[in-house]
Formats: structure tokens, C-alpha cells, sequence
């Protein structure tokens, strides 16, 4: 599923417009990313966690040349679902 049928699907399960269900997913999707933006975690019971990972620097290998380089650290998002959906998905 995409973001248009996410909107297409709350369109049609709650009968209000598409541009309703848009603003609607978008404003949710904003809100998710400005709590992980300041490194908040985010749950969502029945469904998942996100919370930001911090990854320290570490040294690398450039795999064109086989150079060693210097990679600098970084935050990316982490998703894990939890058990309640484990068990629908693994059903």
C-alpha cells in the first residue's frame, strides 16, 4: 500500500472526501516526523514502535578503490512492529 491508496482506503471507510483523507494522513505523517525530528519515540499500540538510532562513526572501505575512509556518524529511523501484528502478518 502507498500513500494514494492509504487516503483512497480512509476515504472510503469513513465516507469523508479525498481531500479530507489527505490532509488527514498528511498531518499524521508531519506530526510522526517532527516527534523523531526532535527524538522522540513514537508508539502506536497494536501496530509498531519508531525511534531514532544513533550509529557511531566507524571506518569503512570505499568499494571501488578498497580505500579506507572514514564514515561519520549518523541518526536513522527505526521501525519494530510488535507482536500483536507479527501474529496477523505470520497467519
Amino acid at each position: 500500500m502507498n500513500k494514494g491508496k492509504l487516503i483512497e482506503s480512509l476515504t472510503n471507510t469513513l465516507g469523508i472526501t479525498k481531500i479530507d483523507s489527505k490532509q488527514c494522513v498528511e498531518s499524521v505523517f508531519a506530526a510522526m516526523a517532527a516527534a523523531l525530528a526532535k527524538g522522540n519515540r513514537i508508539e502506536i499500540r497494536g501496530f509498531a514502535t519508531f525511534k531514532i538510532k544513533e550509529y557511531s562513526p566507524y571506518r569503512g572501505r570505499n568499494p571501488k578503490s578498497g580505500e579506507l575512509i572514514r564514515v561519520s556518524g549518523k541518526k536513522l529511523p527505526h521501525f519494530k512492529m510488535c507482536n500483536e501484528l507479527k501474529q496477523r502478518v505470520n497467519t
